[in-house]
């Protein structure tokens, strides 16, 4: 499977992929994210892979971001899919901060989308965020997620609380935008 966009394209993701990404993983204190994998091992990002494997297809799509070069740079998921209620959660991550921030992830954000809307048969895609994570959260509204709430103070977050944002585009809405 290769999803391809301009700069990047969404494949399958090896044991080698999951590896160099798990080391690749760079804090990034001015847009942190609710699980940082600092000091994790090798072993952890092995095991990582196996549940990849194990929820590949059944709830989670997930693949890596690549760019047209072949590094591998990311990934990204349609998780938790509820095929009843025809909808699923988004997930995505860039480990090294120089690839952050470059148009990379919407790309990537759109190919799934697409994905998840034309293939899947998926009515809602849903998406979380940090309130300190304003990229992403730009990234979502311009691809036309809109914001449905707000959990206050959700997530205790380097020594502060932080407030988790809550987004989601409903395929009327994702057919409307010129990003299909």
């Amino acid at each position: 499977m290769k999803l391809e966009a301009k700069r990047i394209y969404l494949s399958v993701l090896e044991r080698e992929h999951c590896r160099k990404l798990w080391e690749d993983f760079e804090y990034d204190f001015e847009n942190p994210t609710e699980e940082p994998n600092i000091g994790h091992s090798i072993e952890t990002a092995d095991n990582w892979f196996d549940e990849i494997q194990r929820l590949q297809g059944n709830t989670n799509v997930r693949l890596g971001i690549f760019l047209n070069n072949g590094e591998v740079i990311g990934d990204i998921a349609l998780q938790n899919i509820d095929r009843a209620n025809r909808k699923c959660d988004l997930g995505m991550g860039i480990p090294k901060l120089e690839n952050r921030c470059k148009g990379y992830g919407k790309e990537a954000l759109g190919l799934m989308l697409s994905y998840g809307f034309n293939y899947l048969g998926l009515k809602r895609i849903e998406a979380n965020t940090l309130s300190v994570n304003i990229p992403a959260q730009k990234s979502l509204e311009k691809l036309g997620f809109v914001l449905e709430g707000v959990q206050r103070k959700a997530v205790y977050l380097c020594g502060k609380y932080v407030d988790r944002m809550m987004y989601a585009i409903l395929k009327e809405e994702y057919l409307k935008t010129d990003k299909k």
